[in-house]
């Protein structure tokens, strides 16, 4: 059997890798080496149980207070102000002129919507008054062609939650209430958020809002005895909010 080739040393012929063996073997010169292994150092141990147990839920908690608030509609819904077609100052006439809301909101006493005016609503004040206004160019041509004025809608709730502004008149709910203080806008915009837990506050303790009904389209309305006038109101109209899903998703 060849073994591969032999080397002679001191007179003796050894294989090559019995020479390289010995050389393993070989014991070396160097002194050993004090250099120690590193290890983490035991206060190490304490910051797993701080992240988890400390920052992680205080991260947590910001990141739903932050989605919580900036996601609602408090945040998203509430100021919200279309540009409208004709630049109509709510301040100017429900305000300063004193119109009463329903003069143009006609429907909020008689069923679900309260409705937008038509053209005619304003042609019986402004064909008489500032007939030459450019502000008016808008309603004066929506006059002349029958096309209606393309109202941007700021207040809506959710197609799937059903709304009855009569229903909420006839108890006693103020539109102050809902759509804040209109006589001081002269841009409408969105004043509460609409959402669900919004509404059942109010529903909840409907004493806190209630109104006599001849004080409903009044603005800035306030009574030192607010809830116990509210009390005897509902006790006198049978007021009772429903609490039910069925109430308001039908």
């Amino acid at each position: 059997m060849n073994r591969g080739p032999r080397l002679r040393v001191g007179g003796e012929r050894v294989g090559v890798a019995e020479r390289m063996s010995n050389e393993e073997q070989k014991p070396t010169d160097d002194p050993p080496s004090n250099e120690e292994v590193w290890s983490f150092p035991p206060w190490y141990n304490r910051v797993p149980p701080l992240v988890l147990g400390v920052i992680g839920p205080l991260a947590t908690l910001m990141v739903i207070g932050v989605v919580w608030y900036y996601f609602s509609p408090k945040y998203t819904d509430v100021g919200y102000t279309p540009v409208q077609p004709v630049a109509y100052s709510h301040k100017l006439h429900a305000g300063d002129l004193g119109i009463d809301c329903r003069y143009c909101h006609v429907g909020a006493e008689r069923g679900p919507h309260a409705g937008v005016p038509p053209t005619q609503t304003c042609m019986n004040c402004h064909h008489q008054i500032r007939t030459a206004s450019a502000k008016l160019l808008p309603v004066r041509e929506s006059w002349a062609t029958g096309q209606p004025i393309e109202w941007v809608r700021v207040h809506k709730t959710p197609d799937y939650a059903y709304f009855q502004h009569d229903a909420h008149l006839r108890a006693g709910v103020g539109c102050e209430s809902c759509h804040g203080r209109i006589d001081q806008m002269v841009e409408v915009a969105q004043d509460q958020p609409l959402q669900m837990s919004w509404c059942l506050d109010c529903h909840r303790n409907p004493e806190k809002f209630l109104r006599p009904r001849d004080q409903i389209t009044v603005m800035g309305y306030s009574v030192p005895n607010q809830e116990q006038l509210g009390r005897e109101l509902k006790e006198k109209h049978a007021v009772n909010p429903p609490l039910h899903c069925s109430g308001c998703h039908r």
